[in-house]
């Protein structure tokens, strides 16, 4: 069953966006090697609440959530992840496919 991960961005630094903006291109290879499949990479936000006001939106779909862990959990992921864990606040959450299979 399809995974998805889902994250949204807030960077609030101008200085470190520059490193941001080097993760977004690094990382974007190493998903796709692991057969992620952006749906959603974008800064064009509308949002409805203004109580949440993310600069950034992602939503990645994965063939399964063994590709999602293998990918985030790899040697060539983890060698870039901070430079988005200290420049940037991002929440993250993993949502299957459909209600009625499990992940």
């Amino acid at each position: 069953m399809s995974c998805y991960f889902i994250v949204q961005v807030n960077c609030y630094d101008k200085h470190k966006r520059k490193v941001y903006d080097e993760y977004i291109q690094e990382v974007k290879p190493i998903i796709e090697s692991y057969q992620g499949k952006y749906i959603i990479r974008s800064e064009n936000i509308l949002s409805i609440d203004h109580q949440w006001q993310p600069d950034r939106f992602i939503v990645i779909e994965f063939p399964d959530q063994k590709h999602l862990d293998q990918c985030f959990h790899s040697p060539e992921y983890l060698s870039i992840s901070q430079k988005r864990e200290n420049n940037v606040e991002s929440h993250a959450i993993i949502v299957g496919g459909t209600d009625n299979e499990n992940m």
